[in-house]
């Protein structure tokens, strides 16, 4: 495969955001929308598909005192939101911005509506004012606009195929564990030091805050706690998973530190990262060697992501976890064989973890995929693994992620219609 298509993929999907990717999405389709009117809406219809309700419903939206739901992801994208930031569309929020916020939401109609198409992630906002009106839709990826309208006239329309959400970015389909392993060991890492740094910085900061202050139900500064206590051993499993897990909670529950997000997702990113960052540290590796391990633990979650879909009934974070099993092998300079085997290890062990909305048990869910993880990187290494026709395990690597990925898009499509309907209490 092309080196610099996959630098370019490293590129797409490795994106700063502040706040848990979905409301932000929201509160960037509403600032552009809200820019294309001209005014601010007297009246807004949104209309998002069923994971976008799922993970907006419980998470804390940073800087917003508390702020919860797809109304107040509205209200402040219309308030304080920039569109050109993209992912950071409301990271400079005042107490003036919030405050303008909550009298928007008490004294203008802000109508949700489900949209029940076959697109996972969904965003369509309609805005008027007076006789003016607006259109923004995005498809797929979190700002993938794919539509904009102006009083009916068509100013953007991007041809996207519902059925295939790979289409509109850079084709994926080459992408394979034996490709990423290769890149990984023969990357010039100067080329990609800039965006890895990034990712080290941010995302070590956000893990740090979430060690020292409380967030959501602290698992990972508690593990830390029972380390120091003896409840737990001191070692470099529990340290990796602490670090991690404080990252989330520290970002569910409404902390403004911005993270690099992978696939579309901040949990994801930080998965992705953060244990591979500690693990380096513990195993005392050079730089290069830490960023080598952070180029396949990235580039696997996304190859696992594209085939289970941005959003499902599927912990993404299942995804990242598996590809973390896999770098720990990298980084313990295993061949293929043993690294593909670590992952699909992990893939038969933690693949019916449920996501049901991004909120503060996320941590507990990272801190249970990163545990997996560390088990499934040493069986392989101690040359035991699951074996082909052993439940969804089959006789490769790549096989059995086609098999996730029908597991997640097919198999688990009821799966995401009861969770939603739990989470709006009406079974």
């Amino acid at each position: 495969m092309d080196k610099q298509k996959i630098l370019n993929i490293l590129r797409e999907e490795i994106v700063p955001a502040q706040g848990c990717t979905e409301p932000i999405a929201i509160a960037y389709v509403c600032a552009k929308a809200k820019e294309v009117l001209g005014y601010m809406p007297s009246k807004i219809d949104i209309y998002v598909s069923g994971n976008m309700i799922k993970n907006v419903k419980s998470v804390t939206i940073p800087n917003s005192e508390g702020m919860v739901g797809i109304e107040a992801a509205v209200a402040l994208g219309l308030s304080a939101g920039d569109s050109k930031k993209e992912l950071m569309v409301i990271s400079d929020l005042s107490k003036k911005d919030i405050q303008k916020a909550k009298h928007y939401l008490d004294t203008h109609t802000i109508n949700v509506i489900h949209d029940k198409s076959s697109v996972k992630l969904y965003i369509r906002v309609e805005a008027f004012y007076k006789n003016d009106f607006a259109l923004v839709e995005i498809k797929h990826f979190h700002t993938n606009i794919t539509r904009i309208e102006k009083n009916k006239k068509i100013l953007v329309e991007q041809i996207c195929n519902d059925i295939d959400f790979k289409t509109t970015k850079d084709d994926r389909a080459d992408l394979s564990i034996k490709t990423i392993y290769s890149f990984a060991k023969s990357i010039d890492t100067k080329e990609v030091e800039d965006l890895f740094d990034q990712v080290i910085r941010l995302n070590s900061s956000i893990a740090n805050a979430g060690l020292k202050e409380e967030f959501g139900v602290n698992i990972g500064s508690l593990i830390q706690k029972n380390m120091n206590e003896g409840f737990y051993g001191k070692d470099i499993r529990n340290k990796c998973v602490s670090f991690t897990a404080a990252g989330s909670d520290a970002r569910m529950s409404g902390c403004s530190l911005p993270v690099m997000t992978t696939s579309g997702s901040g949990n994801q990113g930080m998965t992705a990262s953060l244990p591979i960052i500690k693990y380096a540290q513990e195993k005392k590796l050079s730089k290069e060697q830490l960023i080598r391990g952070l180029v396949f633990s990235h580039l696997s979650t996304i190859h696992l992501k594209t085939s289970v879909g941005r959003l499902s009934a599927y912990c993404g974070v299942m995804c990242a976890a598996s590809a973390v099993a896999g770098a720990i092998s990298f980084l313990e300079e295993a061949t293929y064989d043993t690294v593909a085997n670590s992952i699909s290890n992990n893939l038969g062990n933690v693949s019916g973890i449920i996501c049901d909305g991004a909120k503060a048990s996320c941590a507990t869910k990272i801190a249970t995929g990163l545990y997996a993880a560390f088990d499934s990187s040493m069986l392989a290494l101690n040359q035991k693994y699951l074996q082909d026709g052993e439940g969804i395990i089959s006789s490769n690597v790549e096989a059995t992620i086609k098999n996730i990925g029908v597991l997640a898009q097919v198999g688990m499509r009821k799966t995401d219609e009861v969770i939603l309907n739990i989470m709006q209490k009406k079974t």
